[in-house]
């Protein structure tokens, strides 16, 4: 049985190079269950890439990522998803022709049990599952106050809800790591005020860890318990909001700076 006191996620002397240019360079960090970190830092840092390396897109180059205390790297992305970790993107890949309850449902039925041709000829087991698999979704979507928009076309919603609704597939996967790029991107304050209450209700609610990318500098102080620095792929500060938000090198490099979007 694995130790509880096992990181949930970590990576030790983790890098990243592309083409000879280091990317990420030998960051080393450990994430605890029901944890909610914020990844700050300025427009080219490797935020993005340390998320693309954690979800399996990219390989690293050198170092070890770690998935409660087991060697992850390597692993294709559907399989890293399936040992539980689940992620939102900075531009919104919703299936924007699909409904709202279609888009959830498809990450629902990514756990189906039924096989080719149980599908092809609408054996009991399918549709027993795929009921199972539309109640499922409708309970989230109202769980997430969306529940009489589920046949509305998902690029018909407003930006907001589309955020909201990303949020929700990623959860349909069950995920015990929920990784969220720059979940208020283009928001307003209002909006933010929502997302942020979202996620805590989410955080409380699928008892969920939480490791977000974000540049609305308010948004992860109000939100995360521990923030994370990056600064030319290499790891500059780590610590509590107050601490990193006091701390002069972040000052200097990144929040003494006019923020950036």
């Amino acid at each position: 049985m694995i130790s509880t006191t096992l990181p949930l996620l970590q990576t030790t002397h983790l890098t990243k190079s592309f083409g000879g240019m280091r990317s990420i360079v030998d960051v080393s960090l450990q994430v605890h269950s029901n944890e909610c970190v914020g990844i700050i830092g300025p427009n080219g840092a490797g935020k993005t890439t340390l998320f693309n390396l954690f979800t399996g897109i990219y390989t690293p180059t050198s170092g070890d990522i770690l998935w409660q205390g087991e060697l992850i790297q390597g692993m294709p992305p559907n399989q890293i998803a399936r040992l539980g970790m689940a992620r939102t993107f900075q531009n919104i890949r919703l299936f924007k022709q699909l409904s709202v309850l279609e888009n959830v449902r498809i990450a629902y039925d990514s756990h189906l049990t039924y096989g080719p041709i149980n599908a092809l000829f609408r054996g009991r087991l399918t549709r027993t599952e795929e009921k199972k698999s539309t109640q499922a979704a409708s309970e989230l979507l109202a769980m997430f106050g969306m529940g009489d928009l589920i046949q509305e076309q998902a690029g018909s919603l407003p930006y907001g809800f589309q955020r909201r609704l990303e949020i929700a597939r990623a959860l349909a996967l069950n995920p015990r790591l929920l990784l969220l790029d720059e979940p208020v991107a283009g928001m307003n304050e209002n909006e933010m005020i929502t997302i942020i209450e979202l996620l805590r209700w989410v955080q409380k609610e699928f008892s969920s860890t939480l490791i977000l990318i974000e540049h609305h500098i308010d948004f992860v102080m109000e939100l995360c318990n521990r923030l994370l620095v990056l600064n030319f792929g290499s790891i500059l500060a780590e610590g509590a909001p107050a601490e990193v938000r006091n701390d002069r090198r972040v000052i200097e490099a990144y929040l003494g700076t006019e923020e950036e979007g």
